[in-house]
């Protein structure tokens, strides 16, 4: 991600009086990019403060980030990303064995419980979170090598709708017929077509209900998620079929040809259906998920909670989360 010199000297100006920052002074183009030069800045900056991020870890691979909320071991992280994790790796770069506690499936939020018996670091949560205007400065840290990453506030905070989950498959246009519904075309590598689909198939019925209209395949797509297996009976060349379709997302199947997205890389299979998020501009990857959002005073503003695309993040902010947090911690007896 590109950003303005101008932006950095303000950011500078923003910040605690700190010898690395007069670098800036006498760089240009080096700090132009979220890389190497501007990491190695961050760092020196921020080091100190972000003790209490974890990386989640599954079969050896790095699969969602997280923050110690409590003292006694208890991380946030993301739900969807962080199944079947066995382990974290502190800031320190040491492993722990983790085994997950709550789960809310309304914010994608899951608490997990570091089994170690060591007084852990917090995170600090800011106060007003959602007071932020477009331009905000704001920071991340990835993984525990602590790659550090800076952005800004992109959009207005909002509610993120449902949208439903998606085969990528297209049909006639009809609201009535006994004889199934005709697919007309399937788009590549979508859910469908990954199941095995084809042009000419008519859908006689999903989970078991006959379907009678193009319009009832559509309601019954927007009440399931993303993820969620359907069982079709077609028609094929005047033989029935089972078809298992895993649904993909709505976006990613109907913006497979969408340029930005086409350079994204791995994005979030939950990326809806959230009460409210703070969307901004740092290029994280999938993996940086359930990570925290920071603004320059090193207060959390809230978890990353779905990436969207290579200039899109969604975090859920501390508004949201802590009072989740603080039922979940009730809930849990002291030692």
């Amino acid at each position: 991600m590109k950003t303005p010199l101008i932006g950095l000297l303000f950011l500078a100006h923003s910040l605690l009086s700190n010898e690395p920052l007069k670098k800036l002074e006498n760089r240009s183009g080096d700090y132009r990019l979220n890389g190497g030069p501007m990491n190695h800045l961050l760092c020196e900056i921020f080091k100190d403060n972000f003790q209490h991020n974890v990386s989640l870890f599954r079969n050896e691979k790095l699969i969602a980030n997280g923050i110690i909320v409590d003292s006694r071991g208890f991380l946030l992280t993301k739900a969807s990303s962080s199944v079947g994790a066995r382990f974290v790796k502190s800031d320190a770069n040491e492993t722990f064995p983790i085994r997950i506690r709550k789960r809310d499936e309304a914010t994608d939020l899951a608490l997990w419980k570091i089994t170690s018996d060591q007084k852990w670091k917090v995170v600090d949560w800011a106060s007003e979170p959602i007071s932020m205007d477009l331009g905000t400065w704001v920071i991340s840290v990835d993984g525990p090598e602590q790659k550090f990453n800076l952005g800004v506030i992109s959009a207005s905070s909002r509610p993120i709708g449902r949208q439903g989950g998606e085969m990528g498959i297209l049909f006639e246009e009809t609201n009535a017929t006994s004889n199934g519904i005709e697919i007309v075309d399937v788009l590549p590598h979508t859910a469908g077509d990954r199941a095995g689909l084809q042009v000419m198939d008519r859908i006689l019925k999903i989970d078991g209900n006959r379907v009678k209209s193009t319009n009832q395949i559509n309601k019954i797509l927007q009440a399931k998620d993303p993820g969620e297996l359907l069982v079709l009976v077609i028609l094929r060349r005047d033989k029935e079929l089972i078809i298992r379709v895993t649904l993909g997302h709505r976006s990613v199947a109907f913006d497979l040809f969408n340029r930005n997205l086409l350079m994204s890389g791995p994005v979030s299979k939950r990326k809806d259906n959230f009460p409210f998020i703070i969307q901004h501009d740092l290029p994280l990857e999938e993996r940086a998920m359930g990570g925290g959002l920071y603004g320059l005073d090193r207060s959390c503003l809230g978890l990353n909670i779905a990436r969207i695309d290579r200039v899109t993040t969604y975090t859920l902010p501390a508004v949201v989360i802590l009072p989740i947090l603080k039922k979940w911690l009730a809930e849990i007896p002291s030692p």
